[in-house]
């Protein structure tokens, strides 16, 4: 059965489009007007309208407006620090085996692209975040695309400190030292939990590694996600010339024992098995 079409109203998000795939992010106002060197158009246009409309200025030029993704709310978006990016955000999502309900510890809150990911996927979250700058940016974010009501939690916290929450599935890092939470995601998490952090370098990604061979978590694995696009339109079809490459390193662990646990060696320092001698004559 088809889905019931939704008309935008006052104080929803609106993507607009224009004809060279230019986006737009405004928030519609009953008097609100969307300003561009193509002219003005009248949020009344839209207001009452559903999505996949076309509207024009007041000099003729045509704008398609749909209600913005999550990634395309997460490229647009207010922010007082810097994203990771869609691409990144659902490899952590499944890296983190994120699912409904399950209780989140979120480190790094920054403009909050993470948490939005976390919710949508049925999270409930708490966020350390040290600035609260970043914080109210984060919470406005949250409520703007997501609605107010969230089972969404920002606190002034430095999570090198130490964790509080109890009872949670998951802890996952948007900061520079995560090596240094370690330790405090052991006793914070249930064996089977699992601990992720994001990193721009791979020196990082090296210094993480080395804190969670020496912790109860195993089972550690660094990816990093690269985006090509194709250009294809009719008998022309090759990879498009610029990509999304590197932005950062994801990395995820399970805590297998609890605090004080030993986790069963790794490929490197299990002792080699002895070769099977050869049947006799």
């Amino acid at each position: 059965m088809a889905g019931v079409s939704r008309v935008f109203q006052v104080g929803e998000q609106a993507l607009v489009v224009d004809a060279k795939n230019r986006r737009y992010l405004i928030t519609l106002a009953e008097e609100g007007e969307f300003h561009t060197h193509a002219g003005v158009t009248p949020h009344s246009a839209m207001l009452g309208q559903p999505e996949g409309i076309t509207v024009r200025s007041n000099t003729g030029a045509r704008y398609l407006v749909l209600r913005p993704t999550l990634a395309d709310f997460v490229l647009s978006m207010p922010r007082g620090a810097q994203v990771i990016y869609p691409k990144d955000l659902g490899q952590l999502l499944v890296m983190a085996d994120v699912f409904p309900g399950a209780r989140v510890l979120e480190a790094g809150v920054g403009s909050g692209a993470l948490s939005l990911a976390l919710l949508r996927a049925g999270a409930a979250v708490t966020g350390y975040e040290l600035r609260t700058d970043f914080a109210n940016v984060a919470r406005k974010n949250v409520s703007r695309f997501l609605g107010p009501g969230q089972p969404y939690t920002v606190v002034a916290r430095d999570v090198y400190d130490g964790i509080d929450e109890p009872d949670l599935d998951r802890v996952i890092l948007d900061l520079p030292e995560p090596w240094r939470v370690v330790k405090h995601a052991e006793s914070a998490l249930p064996p089977g939990g699992i601990f992720a952090a994001y990193l721009p370098t791979i020196g990082q990604v090296a210094e993480l590694t080395g804190a969670l061979d020496h912790s109860a978590f195993g089972l550690a694995t660094t990816v990093e996600v690269l985006v090509r696009s194709w250009h294809v339109a009719g008998q022309s079809v090759r990879p498009d010339h610029r990509m999304v490459a590197h932005t950062g390193f994801l990395t995820s662990a399970r805590l297998l024992g609890g605090p004080g646990d030993a986790p069963p060696p790794s490929p490197e320092e299990a002792p080699e098995e002895a070769p099977e001698e050869a049947p006799g004559p």
